[in-house]
C-alpha cells in the first residue's frame, strides 16, 4: 500500500468530507465556519400567485441584505428505492401467491409512504464565517436571523443536533436516527471501565 492510500485510510469521516468539527452553532471547515438557519417551509400549493410572489420578493430581499448567504434544499425522507427494487426481486422470484401478495402489498405501501414524504423538504440559508472576531458572531447572527424573520420566515439556527441529522439527510438519506452520535458506536461506551 503507497504512503498516499496509508493517509486516506486514516482519515476520518469528517475529515474526508472537509469539516474540522462540528461546534454547538456551526460546522468547522478550512473554508471557514458554516452557520446553518433552519427555514420552516411554506405549503405554495395553498397560496394565490400574488401570494407566492409575495414569498419570492421577500426571500429576495434576505438574499439581497446578506451577500454572504448560500441556500440548501434537502428531502427529508427516507429513500425506499432499495426496499422497493428488493420487492420487486423478491416478487419475482417467490413461488407462492400469497407470500407475491404479500410482497406486492409491502411494495405498494412503500409508494404510499413516498408519496406523502415526496413535500418533506428542508430549507437551510447558509452563513459562511471566514475572519468574525468571536466577540462579534452571535450579535452578527442575531441580526442575520432577524433579519430572516422580519421578511416573513420562521427560522431557528440549526443545533449540533440538527447540523449531524442534516449531514446523514445530505450524504446517506437517512433521517431514521434520533440521535446522532460522535463517533460510531458511541452510545455502548461505558465511561470508567
Amino acid at each position: 500500500m503507497n504512503r498516499k492510500k496509508k493517509e486516506n485510510a486514516a482519515q476520518s469521516t469528517r475529515q474526508l468530507m472537509g469539516i474540522d468539527g462540528i461546534k454547538d452553532y456551526c460546522i468547522a471547515t478550512r473554508m471557514g465556519d458554516l452557520v446553518f438557519f433552519i427555514i420552516k417551509p411554506t405549503n405554495i400549493s395553498v397560496l394565490s400567485d400574488s401570494s407566492i410572489s409575495a414569498r419570492i420578493y421577500a426571500l429576495l430581499n434576505v438574499v439581497k441584505g446578506q451577500a454572504e448567504i448560500e441556500m440548501l434544499a434537502l428531502n427529508s425522507k427516507e429513500s425506499f428505492e432499495r426496499n422497493k427494487n428488493f420487492y420487486q426481486e423478491r416478487m419475482g422470484n417467490e413461488e407462492l401467491p400469497a407470500i407475491r401478495r404479500l410482497l406486492e402489498q409491502d411494495s405498494k405501501h412503500l409508494d404510499r409512504i413516498q408519496v406523502l414524504m415526496a413535500s418533506s423538504r428542508e430549507f437551510y440559508i447558509i452563513i459562511r464565517l471566514r475572519s468574525e472576531k468571536e466577540t462579534d458572531v452571535f450579535p452578527y447572527l442575531s441580526r442575520i436571523e432577524q433579519s430572516i424573520n422580519d421578511n416573513g420566515f420562521t427560522t431557528r439556527r440549526a443545533t449540533d443536533q440538527d447540523l449531524k441529522r442534516m449531514l446523514g439527510v445530505y450524504f446517506e438519506q437517512n433521517v431514521t436516527t434520533e440521535k446522532f452520535e460522535d463517533y460510531d458506536g458511541d452510545r455502548w461506551v461505558i465511561v470508567g471501565e
